[in-house]
Order: structure tokens, then sequence, then C-alpha cells
């Protein structure tokens, strides 16, 4: 049974950061790729990074590139999200996706293995 289980949400100041954690159960890392998908209230699910076993990593929102990076640790079957400079617009609940492929999409869609999401809210 798959199961990935996210944490580290929060709270935090603009301009701040949270580091987001996903653990994973029954999914490979090794052979699977894995990312992080966002919803915000009112709005439809958005990709935002992806990494593959072969750690290449696919940005999927450009208004994060030079703020959040995603790494994987396989020995901890850890993913991780760092979000740096953290915005009001990025407030969310960020969820852990896994594909059953060896690669990242190129839509940001197409996962088939969901977290249960974690709250970031990024307020004053």
């Amino acid at each position: 049974q798959v199961q990935l289980v996210e944490s580290g949400g929060g709270l935090v100041q603009p301009g701040g950061s949270l580091r987001l954690s996903c653990v994973v159960s029954g999914f490979s890392m090794q052979y699977n790729a894995i990312g992080w998908v966002r919803q915000a209230p009112g709005k439809e699910r958005e990709g935002v990074l992806c990494i593959s076993p072969t750690d290449e990593t696919t940005y999927y929102e450009d208004s994060v590139k030079g703020r959040f990076t995603i790494s994987r640790d396989n020995a901890k079957n850890t993913v991780y999200l760092q979000m740096n400079s953290l915005k009001p617009e990025d407030a969310a609940v960020y969820y852990c996706a896994g594909s059953a492929s060896n690669r990242c999409s190129v839509s940001g869609h197409g996962f088939s293995a969901w977290g249960q999401g974690t709250q970031v809210t990024v307020s004053p």
C-alpha cells in the first residue's frame, strides 16, 4: 500500500522559510518520480516541483524558481521541499505526489499517489 505523509507546514511571515517533508512507503523513489503540488483556496491544484530518480528537477511554477528547491533522501524514503522567501501567494495546501513514471511530467499533472496535504499559510 502506497502512503505519502507530509509534514512541516504552518504559519510563516512573508519572507520566511519552511521545509516540508514527505515520508513515503510502498513507493520507490529510486525508480519513480515524485513531486509537490499545491492548491490554494478557490483554485485548481497546480504542480510546483518534481524530481526524478536521476535527480532531474522540473519546475512547474516560474514564480518559485530561485526560492523553492526539491530534494530527496532515498535512505530515509523522504522528499523535501525547501521554501524560502515565501510570499502570501504561496499560501496553499501542499501535497506530496508520486508518479508511476520514472520521469517528471511536462505538465505537472499525472501523479498517481497522493499524500493528505499540509497547510502553508503566509501572513504577517
